[in-house]
């Protein structure tokens, strides 16, 4: 299921600025891998959310080959922090390559392993947790970042629409997942919550 009019997708893709050299090249390297990211739609709002905070204090679980990563520190002073986190050492040392190249491996902290055991090692306060973790994971995901997040700190989650899966009357183990984190999403007092319909679904989260 699209989420949106593939006419109105494609008006607002045409919409779009071109992308540098660098964001272009890993825009390409998804495509010929077959590798999910959020996309320029989603990377755009990333970069807006950076300068909205002035966000100095970045946790993602889950990075991939640094694509969001790339978008958040488009909109980060000098001195701030994004501590990655990726399964992969190949995606880990592909990440660092471009952001190198961009000039932004300064500003971006890389680790290797879980998303759920490395962000046990940090207390926080973090300005903005993004969550692109596997979907199952979601629900545990949710119970980890917003304790770490500092008051008016923002948590946002790639694919809780899940291309319309949510809405399936015999939902997967992933699935499930997604459903069970949109309810915490919107069922907990400790922040407010709106689901952004661009490209799978943005569900994004003030701390009160």
């Amino acid at each position: 299921m699209d989420i949106l009019n593939q006419n109105i997708s494609e008006y607002m893709k045409n919409l779009l600025p071109p992308r540098d050299q660098i964001l272009s090249e890993m825009e390409q390297y998804a495509r010929e891998n077959k590798f999910p990211i959020i996309g320029p739609h989603a990377g755009t709002f990333l970069t807006q959310l950076v300068a909205i905070t002035n966000a100095r204090n970045i946790f993602e679980m889950g990075s991939g080959f640094g694509y969001s990563a790339y978008w958040f520190a488009r909109g980060m002073n000098n001195g701030g922090r994004i501590i990655c986190t990726e399964g992969s050492e190949d995606n880990r040392k592909l990440a660092l390559q471009y952001l190198t190249k961009a000039g932004f491996d300064k500003k971006v902290e890389y680790h290797v392993g879980d998303a759920r055991d490395i962000i046990r090692n940090f207390d926080g306060p973090f300005d903005i947790i993004l969550n692109d973790i596997d979907k199952e994971q979601y629900p545990e995901a949710f119970d980890l970042a917003i304790p770490r997040l500092r008051k008016g700190g923002i948590f946002i989650t790639d694919n809780v629409l899940w291309s319309g899966r949510v809405l399936d009357k015999e939902p997967s183990e992933s699935t499930r997942g997604i459903l069970k984190f949109n309810e915490k999403l919107f069922g907990s007092g400790d922040i407010i919550s709106s689901i952004i319909p661009i490209r799978d679904g943005l569900g994004m989260a003030v701390k009160l």
